[in-house]
C-alpha cells in the first residue's frame, strides 16, 4: 500500500510543477513588436528577385566583366539556310511506250547516260504494231486505186484510220511517212528520246517484255538546276518570290553562283518549324550535280534604326531576358529587356535600355549568378532578424499549439516563496514515512532551509514559510 501512495504521490507533484514552471514561462514570455501579430513563418523565406551587384575592378578583371555601350543602328538582316540541288521538274520527261511489246535492241543501257532530243533508245517488236502497219499499207493501196466518188471516200477513210491508230502509239509522223511511201513493213519500232538531258532513271534490260504505261526511261535536263532549301519560321517573312540570292557549294569554295527564289511552299513543317523555299540555278556547264549541298544567303531589307546590344548582353531565363545595366556608381543593375530580331551578333532591344548606357556583354552569366546570391543571403539574414527580434504583441496570433513541453527538465526551477501562496495544497495528503522516498535534492526553493542531518525521513515541520504566503492557500 506504501508502494502506490509513494508513486501517486509523486506523480501528483510532477504534474503541480510542470504546470507552475509552465505558468512561470508564459508569464514571462518576452513582448514582441506589435507588426507581428498574425505572423506566419513559413512565409519568411528568401526573396525571389535580383539585386544590384557592386564588384571591385579586381573582381571585375577577374571574372572578365567587360561592357558594352547601347547603340542606336540599321541591322542587316540575313537569312541563310541550307538546301540540296534537285532536278528541273519541269523538264523532265518519262519514256513510256503504249503498246505492248519485247525489246530487241537496247541503245541506251546505263544510267546517267547523256541523251539528245530524237536520239534512238530501244528497238521494241510488237505483233500489234507489225498488224497496224500491214493495215496502213492496205488501206494507202485502195486508195491509189479508188475510182472518184463514194469507194475513195471509204478508202480515204482507211488510211486516216491507220495512221490514226499509229499516231496514238506515238510512232514517230515522219516513220507512218515512211511506212507510206515506201510500203515496207518493218519487224521492230525504233523509241526515241522525247528530250534531251541525261538519263537519271532506266528500268528495262535487252530482252524485257514491257507492257503499255510502264516507265522505261526517265530523262532530266540539267541546263538548269533547283536548289530545295528550309529557311526558319522567324524568317519566312523576310523570303518572298524574285529575291536574288548567292549559292554556295563545298565542292568549290570560295566561289558563289547567282540563284533566284522561284517559289516559297505555302506549307510549314510540324517537326522542324521551317518553310521551304525554291531557288533556280542556271548549270550550263553541268557542274552542278542533283543531290549536293548547298548553303543559301539571302539579304533581307535592313531593319530601321533601334537599340543594339551584343547578343552576350542578354540572359534569356525562358520567361523573361535581363541585361545588366552599369550605374553612375558603378553597381551593375538587374534590367528586364524586350528583344527584338537577332542579326549576328548583335540584337534588337524594343524596351528597356536607353542608348548610350552601359551594359555587361561578357561574364554576364557570374554576375547574375553573383545577383540571386545576393538575393538569397539578404533574404536569410531578413528571416534571421526576425527570428531573434520578436518583442511584446507581435506573438498574439502566433499558434503554439504544437510546442510539446513534456521532456523539460524542471528540476533546476527556483520557487519563490511569494509565489507559493497561490499554490493550494489542502488536497496534498502527504504520508511523511512516504517522503523518505523522494529525492529534493536540487529543490532550491527560497525561504525553506532543509536541515542537513534529516537523513531519509524529511521533517516538514521544520519548513518555514512566511506568513504572507499561505494567504492565498485554501484549505478544508
Amino acid at each position: 500500500m506504501k508502494n502506490w501512495k509513494q508513486i501517486t504521490l509523486s506523480a501528483v507533484l510532477v504534474l503541480a510543477a510542470a504546470g507552475f514552471v509552465g505558468f512561470q514561462v508564459q508569464g514571462d514570455a518576452p513582448e514582441v513588436d506589435g507588426g507581428m501579430e498574425g505572423h506566419n513563418h513559413a512565409a519568411m523565406t528568401a526573396g525571389s528577385g535580383q539585386n544590384p551587384v557592386r564588384l571591385s575592378p579586381d573582381d571585375s578583371r577577374r571574372i572578365g566583366v567587360t561592357f558594352a555601350t547601347v547603340e542606336v543602328r540599321a541591322l542587316e538582316r540575313t537569312v541563310e539556310a541550307l538546301g540540296t540541288v534537285t532536278y528541273d521538274e519541269t523538264s523532265l520527261a518519262n519514256v513510256n511506250p503504249r503498246i505492248e511489246g519485247w525489246v530487241e535492241d537496247l541503245h541506251v543501257d546505263f544510267t546517267g547516260a547523256p541523251v539528245r532530243r530524237g536520239e534512238p533508245l530501244m528497238a521494241l517488236y510488237s505483233p500489234k504494231l507489225v498488224t497496224a502497219q500491214e493495215e496502213l499499207v492496205l488501206a494507202t493501196g485502195l486508195l491509189s486505186r479508188a475510182a472518184p466518188g463514194r469507194a475513195r471516200e471509204n478508202a480515204e477513210a482507211l488510211v486516216e484510220s491507220a495512221r490514226r491508230r499509229l499516231d496514238y502509239w506515238e510512232i514517230p509522223a515522219d516513220e507512218i511517212r515512211r511506212i507510206e511511201e515506201t510500203g515496207e513493213i518493218r519487224r521492230t519500232l525504233t523509241l526515241r528520246a522525247p528530250a534531251g538531258g541525261v538519263v537519271v532513271e532506266k528500268n528495262v534490260v535487252q530482252g524485257d517484255r514491257i507492257m503499255p504505261g510502264m516507265t522505261v526511261y526517265r530523262i532530266a535536263d540539267l541546263s538548269t538546276v533547283w536548289v530545295e532549301a528550309d529557311v526558319f519560321e522567324k524568317d519566312l517573312s523576310l523570303v518572298s518570290e524574285g529575291r536574288s540570292a548567292s549559292v554556295t557549294f563545298e565542292a568549290f569554295p570560295g566561289r558563289e553562283f547567282d540563284a533566284r527564289v522561284t517559289y516559297v511552299h505555302p506549307t510549314v513543317s510540324m517537326e522542324s518549324r521551317t518553310g521551304r523555299i525554291r531557288l533556280e540555278l542556271p548549270n550550263t556547264d553541268g557542274l552542278l550535280k542533283p543531290g549536293m549541298y548547298a548553303r543559301i544567303r539571302l539579304d533581307a531589307p535592313a531593319l530601321e534604326s533601334t537599340p543594339v546590344v551584343p547578343r552576350s548582353a542578354v540572359l534569356s531565363t525562358g520567361t523573361r531576358s535581363l541585361a545588366f545595366v552599369r550605374s553612375g556608381d558603378g553597381t551593375l543593375v538587374p534590367r528586364e529587356v524586350t528583344l527584338g530580331r537577332t542579326v549576328g551578333r548583335d540584337v534588337q532591344v524594343l524596351a528597356g535600355l536607353t542608348p548610350g548606357e552601359r551594359v555587361v556583354s561578357s561574364a554576364a552569366f557570374l554576375v547574375d549568378a553573383e545577383s540571386n546570391l545576393g538575393a538569397l543571403t539578404a533574404g536569410m539574414e531578413m528571416d534571421g532578424m526576425a527570428g531573434d527580434g520578436m518583442e511584446g504583441d507581435g506573438m498574439e496570433g502566433m499558434d503554439h499549439s504544437g510546442h510539446d513541453m513534456s521532456g523539460m527538465d524542471h528540476s533546476q526551477h527556483q520557487m519563490d516563496p511569494d509565489t507559493m501562496g497561490a499554490m493550494d495544497h489542502s488536497q496534498h495528503q502527504m504520508d511523511p514515512d512516504t517522503m523518505g522516498a523522494m529525492d529534493h535534492s536540487q529543490h532550491q526553493m527560497e525561504g525553506m532551509v532543509m536541515p542537513a542531518d534529516t537523513g531519509g525521513a524529511m521533517d516538514h515541520a521544520q519548513h518555514r514559510m512566511p506568513p504572507d504566503t499561505t494567504g492565498g492557500a485554501a484549505s478544508r
